[in-house]
């Protein structure tokens, strides 16, 4: 994938890239490689819009001012194509283990629906294995380069079917094997998360972590769902919580806001924002404010407190990296190396892992932003 000028930016003389990072909400279909979809589609047989790999990262990034999150859900059909054998399934992870080692990544919780991997006769168990294999892949040739790196899966269900108490026991099952949580993704408006009732008790029995879509194409009704019906930890996107703030007045650069009584829950109890800045911008999740990186009410949401954490959602869709959406919101909002090192902070204390392991990454990034 062609590398913007971004992907080298320096900080304070720092490259961004060089910087410890954790990624909480990376898609795996949403990061396959475009020369790896087109040598996987002319093995299967599936037609490609073009077989030029920048041409086709291209294809999968363009955006229009009115693209919606169904149409850009849309570019999905494809990458999920090409992964319906172990093998697919296996390389597609280790190369996605690959790419977040290159973007200075060191925890990582890769979300993916094995409910839409199952056309190469597959069962659900067989695609977390396949998919597991190619992380832990991933893993071993990150250590023999001496790039300490460690992933895990976030087990997601489709939220407009109705298998999500089946893929929360899959989830479960393999909480020892490489699952480290559950997740709802698909088309959010008028899905909402109390339609998955059942699988959210199952999992909060199970003591079982919960991140779920919500405050992306859908507004407050959804994320208050997502916290009272799932149980949820984090947010998936969240970005929409911003609608429940009223800004009363602005003088210079201080701004007196009123909170609702569910963005103050979010705030006071530290509920990570899994934000993705440039996906936000593709899909429109911030219509209210505008169209361009600069409305995204992330800056306002940071300076009030909220627990924001950085994330790529997709990085073919959005032709992105971790390492560009950080340099793109210091340009952007003007932050220094501090305010990178807390969205990284925020990160690593909303990861889906025991609080000892949690305080290692903790260690692990300050040290890392120190030198």
């Amino acid at each position: 994938m062609p590398i913007d000028q971004h992907d080298d930016a320096r900080l304070e003389g720092v490259s961004i890239r060089s910087l410890p990072k954790v990624s909480l909400h990376d898609h795996l279909d949403g990061g396959v490689r475009p020369d790896t979809v087109i040598e996987l589609a002319e093995e299967a047989g599936i037609a490609l819009p073009t077989g030029d790999a920048d041409e086709l990262a291209e294809w999968f990034s363009a955006v229009r001012p009115d693209r919606s999150l169904v149409e850009y859900l849309q570019r999905f059909e494809l990458t999920t194509g090409v992964m319906q054998t172990r093998d697919q399934l296996t390389r597609v992870a280790r190369e996605f283990v690959e790419d977040l080692v290159d973007d200075g990544v060191v925890y990582a919780e890769v979300r993916w629906a094995p409910e839409q991997h199952l056309r190469g006769g597959l069962t659900l168990e067989e695609a977390v294995e396949a998919v597991q294999e190619g992380i832990e892949q991933g893993e071993d040739d990150a250590a023999e380069a001496g790039h300490d790196i460690r992933v895990g899966q976030l087990i997601t269900a489709m939220r407009q079917n109705d298998r999500s108490l089946e893929i929360a026991k899959l989830a479960v099952a393999f909480r020892e094997a490489g699952a480290v949580g559950f997740d709802i993704a698909g088309p959010e408006d008028g899905f909402l998360p109390s339609r998955h009732r059942e699988a959210f008790e199952y999992l909060a029995g199970e003591f079982f972590p919960v991140t779920v879509h919500a405050g992306e194409a859908a507004g407050l009704e959804s994320i208050r769902s997502a916290l009272v019906d799932g149980r949820a930890l984090r947010l998936g996107h969240g970005v929409r919580i911003a609608e429940d703030l009223d800004v009363v007045s602005r003088k210079g650069e201080q701004v007196l806001v009123e909170f609702g009584d569910l963005a103050r829950w979010v705030r006071d109890r530290e509920i990570p924002l899994e934000l993705s800045p440039t996906s936000n911008v593709h899909t429109g999740a911030f219509a209210a404010w505008g169209s361009e990186l600069e409305d995204h009410p992330f800056d306002l949401l940071y300076q009030l407190g909220f627990a924001v954490t950085v994330n790529v959602d997709n990085r073919t869709m959005s032709r992105t990296s971790l390492t560009r959406e950080l340099a793109l919101l210091a340009e952007t909002f003007e932050y220094d190396l501090d305010d990178l090192e807390s969205f990284q902070l925020n990160a690593a204390g909303g990861a889906f892992l025991p609080v000892e392991e949690r305080e290692e990454l903790i260690d692990l990034i300050s040290e890392g932003f120190d030198r």
